[in-house]
């Protein structure tokens, strides 16, 4: 098992309102943006044996790696791209749901990102590949629940 970062905040709640108040404090754009890039250079890297077919994440146009461990009652993903702005979203996503139960990752939407205006601001290949990031972590979090 690879050590995460995550989660840096009790809840998947108060993971979303600290984003909502980080973005908050910075005034365009073009510094949410360098915001964005500076978190994704903080991700952990992947080992380059997971950097494989396998683990790859379909749906977005860069390429991005995701790794899934744990059970029910608490669920890490390892992710990372080879772009830096989209390293930065997968930053966030796992902020909110890495290191949560599975019932945790399913109860919660992804709020923050209406929040900081982010879906006005990604382009739709980037906002497709969100979707895909978004739509692998719940769909994890589904198998892992008991039938």
């Amino acid at each position: 098992m690879m050590s995460s970062p995550f989660p840096t905040e009790a809840t998947a709640a108060e993971a979303q309102r600290a984003i909502a108040e980080e973005f908050a404090f910075f005034g365009d754009w073009s510094e949410r943006y360098q915001y964005l890039i500076d978190l994704g250079k903080r991700l952990p890297a992947l080992p380059d044996e997971w950097k494989i077919e396998a683990n790859r994440l379909l749906g977005c146009q860069s390429m991005v790696w995701i790794v899934p461990e744990g059970d029910a009652g608490k669920l890490v993903f390892h992710a990372i791209s080879d772009s830096t702005i989209v390293s930065g979203l997968i930053y966030l996503a796992l902020r909110v749901y890495s290191g949560r139960s599975a019932a945790e990752i399913l109860a919660t939407t992804p709020d923050y990102i209406a929040d900081i205006g982010l879906a006005k601001h990604l382009s739709p290949t980037r906002s497709n590949g969100l979707a895909s990031l978004l739509q692998f972590i719940q769909h994890t979090a589904r198998q892992h629940l008991p039938a």
